[in-house]
């Protein structure tokens, strides 16, 4: 048996698929965090699996995230629906319920967060709403596990036993009672021949829902009829269908509340949150506030907490790599199976996986920031700021998660509703720094810039938003034109962090890590280690990698990097090997240099400078995302031309920031050999040729030609080559 797991967004249904599967999903504070189903064995009953759906507020079809959850119940039909209610906001949540109850599949609703209720003065007579809403309803706190193994009991002998909601019909009179009817009866058959239960089908039709119209395969004298009827209801009632539909569904769900609920006082935890919000989202404070808590977290984690076990890691990493060497040569083994050990195992895989602190301690922060509430209120600061730039606040989720991995970031934007949105969102999410970026980042700050590794660091984040930004700017004004959907988001009350959440976040970015790091990283690393090890004859080259067929390949394609300041052939190699993962960036470095995870940052001064390590920092952060992200994006766009033309733009874009980057470097360094009236001489000639720029367009604008001073038309009938 399938159980889908169907409810608003922030009603508890992760956590309750969590509580009945006993899977480690990580449970998020705001939309986005479950964007495909999810399934797991429900524990205690034999071959019962648990779907989680996305979170939604209605089952019309405005977003990517609705269009999974109803077509999962229409095609694949499951054997029950455990639909969840926030018993705290019951009147918004059972607007979803009862477009579920017209669906005809046995239904068990669990009544989430009763705790809360009764601790705020509430009740639910659940008798007498179980009675009205025509199917078993069981009072839960998933949460803390109570009512749990009843739902269960209750969900599996309703679907066992096929019985189906007593009740489909919310309104027994009045306009729109009677469209509906009149639908229902005209669609009957078609909803049977399409296995689409036909109340659901005739409300969906009612409402114009294109795809189960389709479905239906109604011919143009049927459609005339029901158009007739909807037109009459909408005459009649003084609104249009969905307002009149709406409207119906409201008026029933208010008299149901009014018999069977005694609403609760406002919590504590919601006059708090009110009180935190006056601060953290006001108007002037809120980005302020932000900044400094990202810096905060960016300090501890790369001079502090996280430095002291990434260095300890390190050292461990490098010593055990000392006592395989040594144990190697005295057990004589070949010298060249002693390379690929230490040369390519423990100086790829290991320079890498002594990073795994940094990751593990910023996504601790990150975690109790989602975990309380705070990064739904950084969405919601973000929505002025994001709609200037042609997005709404939605597209933050996304691009929040695309701090952590491209891949799930990528996905998330099926939780926005247009297509304009979704698809401009894609394209702006690889721009946020992923955190597979980090090791690189940490190499190269300690090694040029020890003194301000936390500033740099949140330089890198801030530069990659700001060409996100001038990027959705160019976006906004050729391909997508238009303005943004309206954003509404549902703020979570703060709530302190879950422990157990938040170790389930910092084990999955550990797992994803290790295991990007004993695959992708480990095969991609083995790769360099042989096309630095052999020359095109296959004998072994040089212990430095000249003559290899590495420098082979990488000398051909240095030359491309050259005007951006590092045209070395180590450092194309390493840019090439971080298209399969960007943490293959430093593995492929310290295969190349043949050094250790704790050597790498004293020897990279050999390759770079501090302005060309600037100038390599600034590529990394744009360059095109790895294999995996572009596969996402292409399932995305559903398009393989579309996602290479996405890697390729971002090549490109990468390219000129660092070319812009390296080249306004040089120019500063050079001013500082020139003398003060060097320097005047330069600025006064800038001057001068700005000025001339600024009056010859402002004469463009007055129409006159610069040159006659005459009418530009009229000039240009004359002589156009001189114009």
């Amino acid at each position: 048996m399938n159980f889908a797991l169907v409810g608003n967004q922030n009603c508890g249904k992760t956590t309750l698929f969590n509580q009945l599967t006993g899977s480690n999903q990580h449970v998020g504070n705001f939309p986005g965090v479950t964007v495909s189903s999810k399934t797991g064995a429900i524990r205690g009953l034999k071959n019962c699996m648990a779907v989680d759906l996305p979170g939604i507020y209605s089952l019309r079809p405005y977003s990517g995230e609705e269009i999974v959850t109803r077509d999962f119940i229409i095609n694949e039909k499951p054997e029950g629906i455990i639909n969840i209610v926030d018993a705290m906001n019951i009147e918004r949540n059972l607007y979803l319920t009862l477009q579920i109850l017209e669906m005809r599949v046995p239904t068990v609703i669990a009544l989430n967060m009763m705790d809360e209720v009764r601790a705020n003065g509430g009740t639910v007579d659940i008798k007498k709403l179980s009675e009205e809403l025509g199917v078993p309803v069981v009072p839960i706190s998933a949460a803390k596990n109570e009512g749990i193994d009843e739902l269960v009991s209750v969900a599996y002998e309703t679907a066992k036993n096929k019985i189906y909601p007593k009740r489909v019909d919310f309104c027994e009179q009045g306009p729109v009672h009677r469209c509906i009817h009149a639908v229902t009866h005209l669609i009957e058959d078609h909803a049977e021949t399409a296995g689409v239960a036909a109340r659901f089908a005739a409300t969906k039709t009612v409402e114009g829902d294109k795809d189960i119209v389709s479905r239906l395969e109604i011919n143009e004298n049927e459609r005339e009829m029901i158009e007739h009827s909807v037109i009459e209801m909408e005459t009649e009632s003084g609104t249009d269908r969905n307002a009149a539909l709406a409207a119906m569904r409201y008026e029933f769900i208010e008299k149901v509340v009014a018999e069977a609920v005694k609403k609760p006082e406002e919590s504590k935890e919601h006059k708090r949150s009110e009180k935190i919000d006056k601060i953290l989202t006001n108007k002037y404070l809120a980005i302020p506030i932000f900044i400094a808590g990202m810096l905060l977290v960016f300090f501890l984690t790369f001079e502090v907490i996280g430095k002291i076990l990434s260095d300890l890691l390190a050292m461990g990493i490098d010593a055990l790599s000392g006592l395989v060497a040594s144990g190697l040569d005295a057990w004589g083994v070949n010298a060249v199976v002693k390379s690929l050990i230490i040369d390519g195992v423990f100086a790829g895989v290991g320079s890498v996986l002594s990073f795994l602190p940094l990751i593990v301690v910023l996504f601790f922060f990150l975690s109790i920031l989602e975990d309380t509430g705070y990064m739904a209120r950084v969405a919601f600061v973000m929505d002025k700021l994001l709609r200037k730039i042609g997005l709404s606040g939605r597209s933050f989720v996304p691009m929040l998660i695309g701090f952590g991995c491209s891949v799930p970031a990528v996905m998330a934007t099926r939780t926005l509703s247009s297509e304009r949105d979704r698809k401009m969102t894609v394209l702006l999410t690889p721009y946020m720094s992923c955190s597979a970026k980090i090791p690189i980042y940490t190499v190269f700050t300690a090694a040029f810039f020890p003194k301000y590794r936390a500033l740099v660091m949140l330089g890198l984040y801030v530069f990659g938003m700001v060409i996100g930004v001038l990027v959705a700017l160019a976006f906004k004004r050729t391909k997508f034109k238009g303005n943004p959907v309206p954003f509404v988001m549902e703020l979570p009350n703060y709530r302190f962090p879950s422990a157990k959440s938040v170790g389930l976040l910092m084990w999955d970015k550990a797992k994803d890590f290790l295991v990007r790091a004993f695959t992708v990283i480990f095969l991609a690393t083995l790769v360099i280690w042989f096309f630095q090890t052999f020359d095109y004859k296959l004998n072994v080259a040089a212990a430095s990698g000249e003559q290899s067929l590495l420098e082979l390949v990488g000398r051909l394609i240095a030359p491309i990097f050259a005007p951006l300041g590092f045209g070395d052939w180590r450092a194309s190699t390493a840019l090439i090997a971080g298209f399969t993962a960007k943490e293959s960036v430093v593995s492929t470095l310290g295969v190349l240099l043949g050094v250790g995870s704790g050597d790498l940052t004293d020897v990279l001064g050999t390759m770079f400078t501090p302005l060309t390590a600037i100038s390599f920092l600034t590529f990394v952060l744009l360059y095109t995302p790895c294999v995996a992200a572009i596969a996402a994006i292409k399932r995305e766009f559903n398009s393989g031309w579309a996602a290479a033309l996405v890697a390729l733009m971002q090549c490109v874009v990468a390219y000129a920031a660092a070319f812009a980057v390296y080249t306004v470097g040089s120019l500063i360094t050079a001013a500082r050999a020139f003398g003060a009236a060097d320097i005047v001489l330069i600025a006064a000639v800038a001057a001068l040729v700005v000025l001339d720029i600024v009056y010859i367009v402002r004469k463009k604008k007055q129409g006159k030609c610069v040159g006659c001073s005459g009418d530009c038309s009229a000039c240009e009938k004359k002589n156009k080559a001189d114009q």
